[in-house]
């Protein structure tokens, strides 16, 4: 993709920045502290994506999807292995991952936990960038991420991937950000990124 040094470094500025808001208010949530590493960004096209650069296609996900419209048109994931959905779950509710009540916890739960760490990114790009988004209600699903790219990605479509680890005293919970913008939002983006002369 065509993106500068400067602009990765913005986006991921941006992105930290959003992932901290999230952390807050995670920390207020769970009884253990939760810390989000600052996260790795790539811009990948479909074409990169299924080619497998980087990502495990065919693994399983616990994800939750929040479509985003206004200053950019697109879609958010937060995507978990899913032991690593049930061990934030189990953080969260206090109930132990043996628990037959928490496969009933899970979607209620992850769908909040995404619906906190999207309006957080998302939230952070637009306020850079002094525009306004409405979003979707996030929504819960388990799938691979092939299918996800396949039934959700253009092929003009860039894939914007922050990938952060949840820290979890000794756990680690790793945590995929996903935004997927239309090519007219992403050189948008790309644009309002640029520093000024």
């Amino acid at each position: 993709m065509n993106i500068t040094p400067a602009q990765l470094d913005a986006i991921t500025e941006l992105v930290n920045i959003g992932l901290g808001r999230a952390a807050s208010i995670l920390n207020e949530m769970a009884t253990s502290h939760v810390r989000l590493t600052t996260p790795r960004i790539e811009a990948l096209s479909l074409k990169e994506i299924l080619m497998g650069k980087g990502r495990q296609l065919n693994a399983t996900l616990s994800s939750v999807k929040m479509s985003f419209t206004g200053m950019m048109y697109g879609s958010a994931y937060l995507a978990f292995p899913p032991e690593s959905a049930l061990r934030l779950v189990s953080l969260l509710t206090g109930e132990d991952r043996e628990s037959p009540d928490l496969d009933s916890l899970k979607l209620e739960t992850l769908n909040e936990v995404g619906n906190i760490v999207l309006n957080g990114v998302l939230g952070s790009i637009a306020n850079a960038l002094d525009g306004m988004m409405n979003y979707t209600i996030p929504s819960y699903q388990e799938d691979t991420l092939e299918r996800m790219f396949v039934e959700n990605v253009e092929e003009d479509d860039t894939v914007v991937l922050a990938v952060a680890e949840f820290s979890v005293e000794d756990q680690n919970i790793r945590g995929d950000t996903l935004l997927i913008l239309e090519p007219k939002s992403f050189a948008a983006l790309l644009t309002a990124l640029e520093p000024a002369n």
